[in-house]
């Protein structure tokens, strides 16, 4: 979504939208005449920024799930931390998901302050190339909550990805909310001039065909699905057991189905819940482990996926 009004209601479709002023949350709007007529659909001029400032980005990774609840913020953390074991790679991990920023935590970043430099705001860093942005650091306490409109969290999606003084970055890996809410639709129109790799899907051993829809729908590539908390292991004795067992032959009937590819099947284990509250990353605290292996191998398939586009735009410029 682009340029939305500040009066506008909680989900407006945006003003460059074919749907401004004709769908029923349009109703009662003080807009819906002049949207309806096409006079309001102006690009937004943030779009042209946040190319220019996201031109020194190479990669540019969304994760997203159906719901919430199934890991897409421990897989977006685990992501980054995997990227950023290669010294010689700048990495970042943008949190847009405005109500529920559970990022600072599992990063082990609480209480941390953004700071405001002249060309933007600093993000805060794990390492010294892994960078981090989150509605957390803004807050005066992680009990905070966060009440916005769909402008005001369109608002500040905007001031992080025009804002934030990223520098050079390989990968970007942006957390997204679950579901397919406002804030989907503005990240992809406010990145629109800028080049997206493609998408991350989580989900656990149900399915999420309308996440899939959603970024066909968009036409943003989708790298790939993974399968979380799929089956437990056993921490002493390794074995594997099933104790979410798929309603509907699970994520890998559905990627034969829908013709995508399945990036791997991530196994329970408690370990990675007690890394992330203890803001530890569980590739670095059991490496040896079947869920970080299954985790190394999902990167590696991404890394590959991303370079890939990299020699596919060589070839067609």
């Amino acid at each position: 979504m682009a340029d939305v009004p500040d009066d506008a209601p909680q989900h407006c479709p945006g003003t460059a939208s074919e749907q401004a002023g004709k769908t029923s949350s349009c109703d009662g709007c003080p807009n819906q005449k002049a949207c309806a007529s096409g006079a309001t659909k102006a690009p937004d001029p943030a779009i042209a920024e946040i190319g220019a400032k996201m031109a020194t980005v190479k990669h540019i990774i969304l994760v997203l799930s159906g719901k919430g609840g199934v890991g897409k913020s421990t897989f977006s953390a685990h992501l980054a931390h995997a990227l950023a074991s290669d010294n010689t790679k700048e990495v970042a991990l943008l949190d847009v998901d405005i109500c529920g920023p559970s990022i600072p935590r599992i990063m082990g970043l609480e209480g941390e302050q953004v700071h405001q430099s002249g060309s933007g705001w600093s993000p805060v860093y794990v390492e010294d190339n892994l960078a981090v942005m989150s509605i957390g650091f803004l807050l005066s306490s992680p009990d905070d909550a966060v009440i916005w409109r769909g402008p005001k969290k369109n608002g500040m999606i905007k001031q992080f990805l025009r804002d934030v003084d990223w520098g050079e970055l390989d990968y970007l890996i942006v957390d997204t909310p679950p579901g397919t809410s406002d804030e989907h639709l503005s990240i992809v129109q406010y990145l629109s001039s800028t080049h997206i790799d493609g998408a991350v899907i989580i989900t656990t051993p149900q399915d999420v065909r309308k996440e899939i829809r959603f970024c066909q729908k968009v036409k943003l590539p989708i790298i790939g699905v993974v399968e979380n908390m799929s089956g437990f292991v056993c921490p002493s004795c390794k074995n594997t057991s099933q104790i979410f067992p798929p309603t509907s032959g699970g994520a890998e009937k559905m990627c034969l189905d829908l013709d995508l590819p399945l990036l791997g099947k991530v196994p329970l284990d408690p370990r990675i819940a007690r890394s992330c509250d203890e803001g530890k990353s569980f590739l670095n605290e059991v490496p040896d482990s079947p869920a970080a292996k299954v985790y190394l191998n999902i990167v590696q398939s991404i890394k590959d996926y991303c370079s890939n586009r990299v020699t596919e735009d060589q070839s067609t410029t």
